[in-house]
């Protein structure tokens, strides 16, 4: 079987680390844990004594209170904490796809389910988000993705690379037709709550009995070193997720469990996203005046959620060419459209801090406009 590559991790992986300026990233600029002991007011002799064991697997009790309150209806026992919300999707997955299955995934996206369908042998449809409808799909199209014997259906909402936030009836369309077709619904919801508007997006959760949720603190928290994910889902999904998580991880690392549970302790949760949703409102005005200084040569939906601006140029140079030369040159780097799928497309990420952003922008100029020139 031909093994997918995830193009996008490994293309950020190679060298997130190597450049001067990181405008790859989705998320905003991370704490330090000083940071966000501070924030919450906590003293850090706990994380000193975790001990370097062996934590709880699926994750310490606290940890999955803290998580399963999000959520109304949801007990601790309905919740896997994972390595990040990727090992949650890869777990998620590999417990439902069987060769010759049929999964509807909404491209673009970050194409990781995408690619794990594939890996795992099944045939794989797409609904797409249309630019001219602000990125929302059509009903249409999403009635033709889902069709009878379908196994899986994907979303991501809050999107990645689009920062598009479905409408209620669009959820709810999905969610019906899910149901009509009996397919599980897995909804990846990592950047719930880093919304511009400061309007936290409604969840999937609780509208559809074959519902899955993933979601982490890598985004919408600024803490994506820890690798803090989760899957909500009925009891008996999340036993067999577990038993898969046997087989990966095992089990989340003490100091990250710990200090995930000081960060979704309920007023230190609402600090972070209140951190999040500033950094947002200060910086994608940055990036907008700076778009615009560049005349017709971009277009863009402006994002409603996420550190992320999906945008479109009109030069005949490849996006994979484009964003090479601003790297090799200018020591920045961007994120290709065609690693969503999307020629002639670059992601930019705003969620650093204004300063170290406002000097990464000032070298991409340089750097674009000498392409561009070429």
């Amino acid at each position: 079987m031909r093994f997918v590559p995830f193009e996008l991790e490994r293309w950020q992986s190679t060298w997130e680390h190597r450049v001067r300026f990181n405008l790859s990233e989705s998320g905003v600029h991370p704490l330090s844990i000083q940071e966000l002991l501070g924030l919450a007011g906590a003293s850090a002799l706990p994380l000193l004594e975790v001990r370097l064991g062996y934590s709880q697997s699926n994750g310490t009790d606290l940890l999955r209170g803290r998580i399963a309150a999000l959520y109304p209806g949801v007990s601790p026992d309905q919740i896997l904490v994972t390595s990040g919300s990727s090992e949650a999707n890869f777990c998620a997955c590999w417990r439902l796809i069987e060769p010759g299955d049929k999964v509807a995934v909404m491209l673009p996206n970050y194409l990781q389910t995408w690619g794990l369908a594939q890996n795992f042998g099944a045939q794989v449809l797409g609904f797409p988000l249309r630019p001219e409808r602000q990125w929302e799909p059509t009903a249409e199209e999403i009635r033709t993705a889902i069709a009878p014997g379908t196994k899986l259906v994907v979303v991501t909402n809050p999107h990645n690379p689009t920062g598009h936030v479905l409408t209620d009836e669009m959820r709810r369309l999905i969610l019906e037709r899910s149901a009509e077709v009996g397919a599980w619904l897995l909804a990846d919801e990592v950047y719930q709550g880093a919304e511009l508007d400061g309007r936290t997006t409604p969840s999937f959760w609780g509208g559809y009995e074959r519902m899955i949720v993933v979601n982490g603190l890598s985004k919408a928290y600024g803490l994506p070193g820890l690798r803090i994910g989760w899957i909500v889902a009925p009891p008996a999904f999340s036993a067999e997720a577990w038993a898969r998580h046997d087989y990966t991880t095992i089990g989340p690392a003490g100091a990250s469990d710990h200090l995930a549970a000081v960060a979704l302790e309920p007023r230190v949760r609402e600090k972070l996203l209140d951190r999040t949703r500033r950094i947002l409102k200060t910086n994608y005005p940055v990036l907008e005046a700076w778009l615009q200084r560049f005349g017709d040569t971009f277009t863009w939906n402006p994002p409603q959620a996420g550190a992320i601006c999906l945008v479109k140029y009109r030069q005949a140079i490849s996006a994979l060419e484009l964003v090479e030369k601003v790297r090799a040159e200018h020591s920045v780097l961007l994120v290709p459209g065609e690693h969503f799928g999307l020629p002639n497309h670059i992601r930019f990420g705003y969620g650093e801090e204004l300063h170290h952003f406002q000097e990464a922008l000032a070298e991409t100029e340089r750097g674009l406009k000498r392409v561009f020139a070429d």
